[in-house]
């Protein structure tokens, strides 16, 4: 069996990127055939500078992007990735397109938490093709509950964590260290993060926030750290997957202040590494995190009880390492032992078979999974 997986490469730093790289080298672990085509495409050497200009970015990207698609005649399978909005329209939609002209069976893997606002306002143009996939695969029973709202059947599978990569690390005296690992989007909410890092400070002049992440909002996030005079706040900008187990390390505190959300992969971080959580219950994540049993729920845009939140671990460090160590034996489930299963039923659902070639075909200037599996066996 030849599975293509058409998602983002780790050129655009998100959670589609790392689950597809975690998909795909986790496939080639058990032998199977896996196809790479990424939906963003490295430029010719002399046109790199187009991805500094929005427009002339966007139709290289697809003319590049719709020339590697013809590659999934070769595969069995079409597993595609989603997230929400122009990007569906950009990504997803072409590569449903070609896997229908060549015949081939497609899952859909929609991993948005913008999902409910997605199918209410853009329904024309995206249930059509919604109707043409064969499978429609989502990361969490909250993403399962929208598409269902719409009559659309969803399939969960979860998302994949090398909990390997993470030293548990108990941490019997909590110092006030926080980490936010989102990308620097308004639907993110750094900002409450800062302002109750603010009031933290009040209290704990020694406290420390690093914010890990890229986006739209670093500038205006940066100003207000400067105009408010805010000492302990730093921002490391992009951070590659492997070099995150560090930041994790350093840490003692994982915050997330997000209103529109689905399965955050740095929660499932966070718990390998032994952090106490404390977060907003947006999407999937009241499911992740039991209040007071796997981590600490607060109210979205409050930054006085995210504050209130943080200090009272801080204050019961003993509080905080019993739901840290329920946090590092719930998220073993997501394990790709405990998940494999659900994809090969998913394939086989598909195809009716499970035999497949070894190794990872992928272009060559993306990613080089084949050789670095090969390596390791």
């Amino acid at each position: 069996m030849t599975i293509a997986l058409v998602a983002p490469s780790l050129d655009i730093l998100g959670g589609q990127a790392v689950q597809a790289r975690s998909l795909m080298e986790a496939l080639a672990r058990d032998g199977q055939d896996v196809l790479f085509v990424p939906v963003n495409p490295r430029f010719p050497y002399g046109l790199r500078w187009l991805r500094r200009v929005p427009v002339l970015r966007t139709l290289l990207n697809e003319c590049l992007y719709f020339a590697r698609l013809t590659r999934l005649r070769e595969a069995d399978v079409v597993h595609v990735f989603s997230a929400s909005y122009w990007s569906f329209l950009l990504a997803p939609v072409p590569a449903i397109i070609a896997a229908r002209l060549f015949a081939k069976p497609v899952i859909l893997n929609y991993h948005s938490g913008e999902a409910q606002d997605h199918l209410a306002r853009y329904g024309a143009l995206v249930h059509p093709w919604l109707r043409w996939v064969d499978e429609i695969v989502v990361p969490s029973a909250y993403l399962r509950d929208v598409f269902a709202e719409y009559g659309y059947r969803a399939r969960v599978v979860r998302n994949i964590v090398d909990t390997s990569r993470f030293r548990f690390r108990e941490r019997p005296a909590l110092r006030p260290l926080l980490l936010s690992n989102r990308n620097l989007e308004a639907h993110y909410r750094v900002d409450v993060t800062l302002e109750a890092f603010a009031i933290l400070r009040q209290r704990w002049p020694q406290a420390r926030l690093t914010i890990a992440g890229y986006g739209r909002e670093r500038r205006r996030l940066e100003q207000r750290v400067r105009e408010q005079r805010l000492g302990g706040v730093e921002f490391v900008g992009r951070v590659e997957p492997d070099a995150m187990p560090g930041l994790y390390e350093e840490a003692d505190i994982f915050v997330n202040a997000s209103v529109v959300d689905n399965q955050p992969v740095s929660i499932l971080e966070a718990f390998a590494a032994g952090l106490p959580v404390v977060t907003t219950p947006t999407g999937d994540i009241p499911a992740m995190v039991r209040d007071k049993e796997t981590g600490t729920l607060v109210p979205p845009d409050d930054r006085e009880a995210l504050a209130a939140a943080i200090a009272a671990l801080l204050e019961s460090p003993q509080r905080a390492a019993r739901m840290a160590g329920l946090a590092r034996e719930w998220v073993q489930q997501f394990t790709w032992p405990q998940v494999c299963g659900a994809w090969i039923d998913v394939y086989r659902l598909m195809l009716g078979t499970n035999t497949g070639r070894d190794g990872v075909r992928t272009d060559p200037d993306e990613m080089t999974v084949a050789r670095d599996t090969r390596d390791a066996r």
